[in-house]
């Protein structure tokens, strides 16, 4: 039986928890990385042999998990990823890793872990340097091994476009010889100026359990017009399920997830959360993705739809708004009104079975009166020549609305905040 480390992660001093991380995996310890608000957890029952980390998942699904992966696997997991580079004519060990994602996330563990296995240079990255694109190339510019060879870097789509809406943000992407990008759908504005700029983005899905990227494009096919997000890597099986959900099987899923102390029915049980397993006897973990997988079963392509727990049916319609949240933000884009987010959730009518809800919210929040709802009404008109079920019944201005830092929507919140509104309502009137 192993023992349970927690370590607080700083945001502005990663490379330390980081040489405590490897301190505490030396011992056979297992890990959890603790974000900013992340509360400690009592050791789950019966850990088995160390070490590994106990990690969040992204928590798109509303129910946040933390799923046990053994340090085996994420070092399987960056072996893959080397191959694939290989595959590209890339060697691993003569690389640079940029990563500005939290240390806490998959997310940002990984780009850190493939470094120390193939022993290249990791250099951390602040989101504050990630919101000033000038500062950013000029302190990167200043680097002795800047551009010294190929470099590699991860980001989320919003990451992305607040690097391409920059002059210095597009210098510094297009130095990159290779950009993952995952997290969250790739919007398709921004992958189109992303293509006439000649950034090399790869598109990718990995998750939590899956020790990170087990799918991903060539920039070369993403270059090229492709779609979706590629090929499995090849330690990787992939299927899709008779309810549409996208199924994995590869000897890297994690060996079990348990709910954290104060979330769930588990919490009331007990503050000791029993670990469950991920997979079905037959080794396949079903990610709850919606999912089209086209091409050759040796060479499939993946298509991704959106959260089947995201998804709604309406009218006898399967509606993802996901997808409606991409299609209505290009269309804003497209006539230049200042969306900055939008989201849209499912919620219960008696005639159509659910209805779509939409939160937004304005790159300034100062407008003037009448200005946001005259704003809201012209939203609104873009949605009027939409099929029926996917047409919002209601729109509502929310000045917080945001993604997690790892740019993923906690939809469990939304809809929280969204029933809090109409009892506010209902108390006003």
């Amino acid at each position: 039986m192993s023992s349970l480390k927690q370590l607080r992660c700083d945001p502005q001093s990663p490379s330390t928890v980081a040489g405590s991380l490897l301190s505490a995996l030396e011992r056979g310890n297992w890990v959890r990385l603790l974000g900013p608000q992340d509360l400690p957890l009592e050791a789950p029952n019966a850990l088995p042999a160390g070490p590994g980390l106990v990690l969040s998942t992204g928590g798109s699904s509303g129910g946040r998990q933390l799923c046990l992966q053994p340090s085996i696997h994420l070092d399987r997991s960056a072996a893959a990823t080397g191959r694939w580079l290989q595959a590209l004519g890339l060697n691993a060990s003569q690389v640079i890793v940029w990563n500005p994602l939290p240390f806490q996330h998959i997310s940002g563990l990984m780009p850190w872990w493939r470094a120390q296995q193939w022993n290249v240079a990791h250099v951390w990255l602040s989101r504050f340097l990630m919101k000033s694109p000038q500062a950013l190339l000029e302190e990167s510019c200043q680097r002795s091994d800047w551009d010294s060879m190929p470099m590699l870097l991860s980001l989320v789509p919003t990451q992305l476009g607040r690097l391409l809406a920059d002059p210095a943000g597009v210098r510094w992407l297009q130095a990159m010889a290779l950009i993952w990008v995952g997290g969250a759908a790739l919007p398709s504005e921004l992958a189109a100026k992303a293509r006439a700029l000649g950034i090399k983005l790869a598109p990718c899905y990995g998750s939590t359990e899956t020790s990170a990227m087990v799918v991903a494009q060539s920039p070369e096919r993403f270059l090229d017009g492709e779609e979706g997000v590629g090929e499995p890597l090849d330690d990787v099986e992939l299927r899709v399920e008779a309810n549409g959900a996208l199924a994995v099987r590869c000897r890297r899923l994690a060996i079990g997830s348990c709910k954290p102390d104060g979330d769930g029915p588990l919490a009331e049980q007990s503050k000791e959360p029993s670990v469950s397993p991920l997979t079905g006897v037959d080794g396949w973990w079903s990610s709850g993705d919606a999912a089209r997988l086209k091409g050759s079963a040796e060479t499939p392509q993946l298509t991704l739809l959106g959260r089947l727990d995201g998804a709604i049916h309406s009218g006898g319609v399967t509606v993802f708004p996901e997808q409606l949240e991409v299609r209505l933000m290009a269309a804003a884009r497209e006539v230049g009104l200042p969306l900055k987010a939008v989201l849209l959730l499912g919620v219960h009518d008696p005639e159509w079975g659910e209805r779509l809800v939409v939160l937004v919210r304005w790159q300034d929040a100062d407008h003037p009166p009448g200005a946001a709802e005259a704003l809201l009404l012209r939203l609104q008109t873009m949605t009027d020549c939409w099929l029926p079920p996917e047409r919002p019944q209601r729109w509502h201005h929310c000045a917080d609305l945001a993604s997690t830092t790892a740019g993923k929507w906690e939809r469990a919140r939304w809809r929280t905040w969204l029933k809090d509104l109409k009892r506010s309502d209902g108390a006003d009137g």
